[in-house]
């Protein structure tokens, strides 16, 4: 066996007597962890190492960079690159993608609801996957990015009518274009059967279509059908799918939604765990009682409260209460849907237990779910994971901090795939975010959303500093004021070997 090479004399940042919580669930420690490029060189007593840059750490957590597992950031990264919601909070990767909606492969001046959640129409430009992926890594965010293909985007750019099951042609078309997403580094294809665009798609077409997901190793990752009182049937045609694509499967922000199904997280957690013993599966969710998507009758009615975050329709309704609104206009729910539409609200719809629940189980990972580009934005776009570290970790105690981050870092990356991050170790990438566990505080509301946390002092991507305290951080212009480092990169997936083994 070859003797482990020595570590390098000289580093270009060390932190310095750290509190490491490293990613992968063990007990904390306090070390040194000494960076040279975009790697981590060194982890434990650097003393004898010289650096051009020293952090003192002393009294604050280093812990690996963390992973937002459900973003819808995919618009959001090309006209935002500091990525501020997201560094702000220590978030160092956001998998985009999900719930069935992307930006590419789609050319349209006018995407029809959910995708209009993604941004303005310009941000629907790109014909291929490949296109939407070159364009970030030539003008690269402050975030790594993990890539999904959404299957609704499909349908809207292959199918003229979508209230339909998708003809022979069409399956081949939209499974081709999965096959050069999947080329071009697509990470997998995402389903948000549960949306208009998708909801009357079979099982067996999403099979059709994802084939080439199980050629090239990818994962499904899915917004359920029903979320309410269907949810176990649709939990078992998502695992249905997995097993027919030989591939992992992503729970979208799992959650029991509507008043009568509060508590069935015991339910659906024990399904999952029954299922997570014969096939590969994890899930993702975020902190907060209330979820936020389109528009919806069928939502509102399960809600114990509509906040409206925009409406296209009737603008003076962002902010507003739904049924205040009702009272207000002298509207009953069909004709104020009517005028507000196309809108997006928050919907109070999930029992405070089941989130304390789900959030507890071993292969939850943590997600935003933000729609970065509402003018009132779900506060979980600029408080996730702030509010578990606060919330969870410190005042209720559901978990400890080691396991806290491991869901944020080192399970997501597992379960994604993604090589040499999500630990702090020798070797792996320097994703890194330093914060002080007793202050690290959200501030964003459901009243005033566009708040940044306290607490985190520095988040580093690839090596380079892309947060100080409260504002990007990095070069200077001729002004000497700063500039981000846009260090983020398009990551890529595991060898299909290679997942296959980190499986067993």
């Amino acid at each position: 066996m070859a003797s482990p090479s020595p570590a390098p004399r000289r580093a270009d940042l060390i932190f310095r007597n750290a509190t490491v919580v490293d990613g992968t669930g063990a007990a904390r420690r306090i070390a040194d962890v000494a960076v040279a490029g975009d790697r981590i060189v060194a982890v434990g007593d650097c003393d004898g190492m010289a650096a051009d840059h020293t952090v003192d750490a002393a009294g604050r957590v280093l812990a690996p960079g963390f992973i937002d597992a459900h973003t819808h950031d995919d618009g959001y990264l090309l006209v935002h690159r500091d990525m501020t919601p997201k560094v702000s909070q220590g978030i160092t990767t956001v998998v985009t993608g999900n719930c069935g909606i992307s930006v590419a492969p789609l050319v349209s001046n006018a995407p029809p609801q959910p995708l209009d959640l993604l941004g303005p129409p310009a941000l629907f430009r790109f014909d291929t996957f490949a296109q939407w992926l070159d364009t970030l890594r030539t003008a690269p965010a402050n975030v790594n990015v993990v890539p999904l293909l959404g299957h609704s985007t499909l349908r809207v750019r292959a199918m003229p009518e979508l209230d339909r099951p998708a003809s022979d042609a069409e399956i081949a078309a939209m499974r081709d274009e999965v096959r050069l997403a999947m080329e071009a580094g697509a990470f997998g294809v995402s389903t948000g059967t549960f949306y208009p665009p998708a909801a009357a798609a079979t099982e067996a077409e999403i099979i059709a279509v994802c084939a080439p997901v199980r050629t090239h190793g990818g994962i499904y990752s899915t917004h359920l059908r029903d979320e309410t009182d269907a949810i176990v049937p649709s939990i078992e045609e998502a695992l249905r799918i997995g097993r027919a694509l030989d591939c992992p499967v992503v729970f979208s922000h799992h959650k029991v939604a509507g008043k009568r199904n509060h508590g069935r997280s015991a339910e659906t957690l024990g399904l999952l765990a029954d299922a997570a013993r014969l096939q590969p599966l994890c899930l993702d969710c975020h902190p907060y009682p209330a979820t936020s998507t389109m528009l919806r009758l069928d939502r509102v009615r399960q809600s114990t409260r509509t906040l409206i975050t925009w409406s296209t329709g009737y603008p003076a309704a962002g902010g507003r209460d739904f049924h205040e609104l009702m009272q207000e206009l002298g509207l009953d729910e069909d004709a104020l849907l009517d005028k507000l539409r196309p809108a997006a609200a928050i919907y109070f719809i999930m029992d405070e237990r089941d989130v304390a629940r789900i959030a507890q189980f071993p292969l939850t990972m943590f997600g935003s779910d933000g729609l970065p580009f509402d003018p009132r934005p779900h506060p979980r776009q600029w408080g996730t994971f702030p509010r578990i570290l606060a919330r969870m970790v410190r005042e209720d105690q559901l978990m400890t901090l080691e396991a806290a981050i491991h869901k944020m870092s080192g399970l997501a990356a597992q379960q994604y795939g993604l090589q040499d991050r999500g630990r702090i170790a020798p070797g792996a990438f320097a994703d890194l975010v330093l914060f002080d566990a007793q202050r690290v505080r959200d501030r964003a509301t459901f009243a005033d959303p566009l708040q940044l946390s306290t607490g985190i002092h520095g988040v580093w991507v690839n090596g380079a500093r892309v947060w100080e305290q409260s504002a990007p951080a990095g070069a200077e212009d001729a002004a000497g004021s700063a500039l981000p480092a846009f260090s983020g990169r398009v990551l890529r997936r595991l060898a299909i070997a290679n997942r296959s083994a980190a499986r067993h």
